[in-house]
C-alpha cells in the first residue's frame, strides 16, 4: 500500500498477513518493515499485521526538503493508521519506531490501544550529543553497495551487530532492504546519509513529554548497557500505564534476535489491554 505523508513523502505500508484486528510494526533506524516478518508470523494468528517503512527507509521516499525530523516519523505513523481505516490500533515499535509511536500518541491521544516498545529512543538528560554524533558517523561509514544479496548476507552474518540477528530476520532484511542496480549489484535502500540524518535530526521524543500518555505499554530492554539503561527504565517510570521487561540474552536488536519470545510478550500485553 502506498500512502501520502508530510513533506511530500510517499510511504510503503506492507501487509504481512494474519487474521484479526489490525496491528502495526514500526521499525528501527536503518531497517525496514519486512525485516520483522518472523515477528509478524508470531502475531499473525491473532492480528492482521502491517509494517511501515519510515521516510527514507525501505520502499518509502525521502522527504522533499531533506528534513528527517522525528515529528515527521510520527506523522508517518498516523498516515499509516489512517490508511488502514481505523481510529485505534495495537502496535510494536523498535528503537526509532517506538519513539515514533509515542510521538503519534502525543499528537493524537488514544490512537494506540496498546503498545510494545523495545528500547524506544526517548531522550533523557543523560543522553549526550556526542553519542548522536557517534551514531551518525557510524551510519555514514556503512558500506552501501554489494556485489549481490548473498555477499551482503554473508558479510552481515559474520560480524556484529547484525550477525546476532536470528537467521530469518537477517535474511528478510537483506532481501527487502536492498535494491537491484542495473549493473547487477545491490544497494541499501536506506542510504547511509539518510540514516545519519535520521540520527541527527531534531524533535526526538523526550522523557518530559510522556507523563500524560495513558496507553497501556510494555517496554522491553536488552541486557546490554548503555542502551537498556537509557531507553527503558526511565520511560517505564515516567509513563502512567507501563511495565518493564528485561531480556538478559538480547541486545538493542532484540525483536530481530528473538522474535518468538518478544512476540509472545507483545501478545500478552495486547491481551491485557483488552
Amino acid at each position: 500500500m502506498r500512502v501520502s505523508s508530510t513533506n511530500g513523502v510517499t510511504l510503503a505500508v506492507h501487509d504481512l498477513g494474519g487474521e484479526g484486528p489490525p496491528f502495526l510494526i514500526a521499525h528501527a533506524t536503518g531497517m525496514c518493515g519486512h525485516a520483522y516478518e518472523p515477528l509478524a508470523a508470531v502475531l499473525a494468528p491473532h492480528f492482521h499485521v502491517h509494517a511501515i517503512d519510515f521516510r527514507g527507509h525501505g520502499d518509502s521516499s525521502e522527504p522533499d526538503d531533506g528534513d528527517f525530523a522525528w515529528a515527521g516519523m510520527g506523522a508517518d505513523v498516523l498516515a499509516a493508521i489512517d490508511a488502514l481505516g481505523v481510529e485505534q490500533i495495537d502496535a510494536m515499535g523498535h528503537s526509532l519506531g517506538g519513539a515514533s509511536l509515542l510521538i503519534a500518541e502525543s499528537v493524537r491521544p488514544g490512537v494506540l490501544r496498546s503498545a510494545y516498545l523495545f528500547e524506544p529512543i526517548v531522550l533523557t538528560e543523560t543522553y549526550s550529543s556526542e553519542r548522536t554524533n557517534a551514531m551518525s558517523d557510524a551510519a555514514r561509514r556503512r558500506r552501501e553497495t554489494f556485489g549481490s544479496r548473498a555477499e551482503a548476507l554473508w558479510r552481515y552474518a559474520t560480524r556484529a551487530p547484525l550477525g546476532r540477528l536470528r537467521a530469518d530476520s537477517l535474511a528478510a532484511y537483506v532481501q527487502y532492504g536492498f535494491e537491484d542496480l542495473p549493473d547487477g549489484t545491490v544497494r541499501l535502500k536506506c542510504r547511509p546519509e539518510s540514516e545519519a540524518r535520521t540520527f541527527e535530526c531534531e524533535t526526538k521524543m523526550t522523557l518530559d513529554r510522556v507523563g500524560d500518555l495513558a496507553v497501556p505499554t510494555v517496554i522491553g530492554i536488552g541486557g546490554e548497557e548503555p542502551t537498556s539503561t537509557l531507553f527503558g527504565a526511565p520511560l517505564a517510570e515516567a509513563m502512567v500505564h507501563a511495565r518493564l521487561i528485561r531480556y538478559e540474552h538480547l541486545g538493542h536488536f532484540g525483536p530481530l534476535q528473538d522474535p518468538s519470545t518478544v512476540g509472545a510478550d507483545i501478545l500478552e500485553g495486547a491481551q491485557a489491554a483488552t
